[in-house]
């Protein structure tokens, strides 16, 4: 048997054979660390956008359905439901501000797909947090694997969070849940053939990107339950030949399935996350308009004219000059550069129906030309962790501010510390929850680990 032969037929086992044989005692305090940042990060963005209109409308419909009271919906009641339609309602709901985390290579906001499923699962069926932790890290595995296996070919029809991150909700559902290798094959079959997210809906800013990631979590939970069950899916979903990748790519990377497996280094190790509440291949521009604003007192009136080179990834999916609503705001380079510049940050205030069409943010976007740009183009190729984009601020006194940013404020090299993160969550979560137990929450995420029964713990918290 040749060695792409092997590497074909073992893909999809070798994922499913680490995933069920990780245990919370072979992660380092690093890795637990990190996980408990991504979950702490996950829960604040989770809490605040559930009062988004688009999470309204679905937790409602979902809500309105009844069923088993099994797992709670994080919207600041004392709702519950299903495990399945919590799952739903809280990763539609940690998706809809565009300020959750991203694992730079596989282009994928995996909190959003990973964690729901663990929080449902773990409330329903009484896990610890340890089984929580270990489920984590193996849903951001699969999923950064999957994803980095169709990137960036399949990026430009295929929202990444949708597809490969059904995979990802599969993987962390089937490990909280305590299934065995022959199990989670099923439900990563199962999984796989759900896998959907288009990027269509971008054009007019509608809301199907929340719908992305609750479906993705929703199709998680569900696979694992039916994989317990005796419900069988393909065992060769991912490598096979009308499997998930073929699907997505003519010639996908498989051997980004499988390198480097078992080196003891996680995909949650290199993970990013957001200080700014929009999409990710904005932030390098974000972060060197921030920095050149601050070094030079930098003004609005200062600008004669703004460039932002870029790749093209980021010049196709963010290059909106003239964005009408504020979800398309939150997609428009032009539009977060220069509210950057006027205001000094861009968290959620920032995008408000009522804010959006301020005119001296307006005018600034006039001002602003957006370029692909081969050597930027050539950063992303030689490492995808690298979002990275050039600006250039030509000022009216004559002076040319430029300064190019491969790693923006949140990813692995130029990181969020956990006191940051802290303070980012304590912001979301407390207007919905209060004080007292948003620091409750805080707490329980802090010391997961010591989390015998998560549903316990999740009620006294929430009491």
């Amino acid at each position: 048997m040749s060695e792409r032969t092997e590497l074909i037929v073992m893909t999809t086992k070798a994922l499913v054979d680490f995933v069920a044989s990780l245990q919370y005692d072979k992660l380092s305090p690093e890795t637990v660390r990190i996980t408990k940042q991504c979950i702490l990060d996950w829960l604040g963005v989770c809490i605040r956008g559930s009062q988004e209109k688009p999470i309204q409308i679905i937790r409602k419909l979902l809500l309105d359905g009844g069923g088993k009271a099994q797992s709670t919906v994080l919207a600041g009641q004392t709702e519950q439901t299903t495990a399945l339609n919590a799952a739903f309602c809280n990763g539609s709901a940690s998706h809809s501000l565009d300020f959750d985390d991203l694992h730079n290579p596989s282009i994928i906001h995996l909190a959003t797909v990973v964690v729901p499923p663990v929080f449902a699962i773990a409330e329903a069926e009484h896990k610890s947090g340890k089984d929580m932790l270990a489920a984590v890290v193996a849903g951001y595995e699969v999923g950064g694997r999957v994803g980095e296996s169709v990137i960036p070919e399949s990026y430009f029809f295929w929202h990444t969070t949708g597809t490969a991150g059904t995979l990802g909700a599969a993987a962390s559902a089937a490990k909280v849940l305590g299934l065995d290798a022959a199990a989670t094959l099923q439900c990563l079959g199962s999984a796989g053939t759900q896998a959907a997210g288009l990027w269509e809906f971008l054009k007019e800013g509608a809301m199907s990107k929340t719908l992305h990631a609750g479906k993705s979590s929703y199709a998680g939970v569900l696979s694992a339950y039916l994989a317990r069950a005796g419900f069988t899916g393909a065992t060769k979903i991912l490598e096979g030949e009308k499997g998930f990748c073929r699907a997505m790519v003519t010639e996908p990377h498989l051997e980004k399935l499988t390198d480097g497996l078992n080196d003891g280094i996680y995909k949650i190790d290199n993970n990013s996350f957001k200080p700014y509440a929009c999409c990710k291949h904005s932030h390098a521009a974000l972060y060197a308009m921030q920095v050149l604003r601050t070094e030079h007192g930098l003004k609005p009136d200062d600008v004669e004219a703004i460039e932002i080179l870029v790749n093209e990834i980021t010049d196709f999916l963010i290059n909106n000059p003239q964005p009408e609503n504020p979800y398309g705001c939150k997609f428009s380079i032009q539009y977060c550069v220069a509210g950057m510049l006027k205001y000094g940050d861009m968290g959620v205030d920032r995008f408000l129906t009522e804010v959006i069409g301020d005119a001296e943010v307006r005018s600034l976007m006039a001002k602003t030309k957006v370029m692909r740009d081969a050597a930027i183009e050539a950063v992303h190729a030689a490492d995808a962790a690298k979002l990275a984009s050039k600006l250039i601020v030509r000022c009216k006194d004559g002076r040319v501010l430029e300064l190019q940013v491969d790693f923006p404020k949140g990813d692995p090299p130029n990181p969020m510390s956990w006191d940051e993160s802290v303070a980012k969550f304590m912001s979301l979560a407390a207007p919905v929850y209060g004080e007292e137990k948003t620091a409750k929450l805080c707490g329980l995420i802090d010391n997961l680990e010591a989390s015998a029964d998560f549903a316990a713990d999740l009620a006294e918290c929430l009491a």
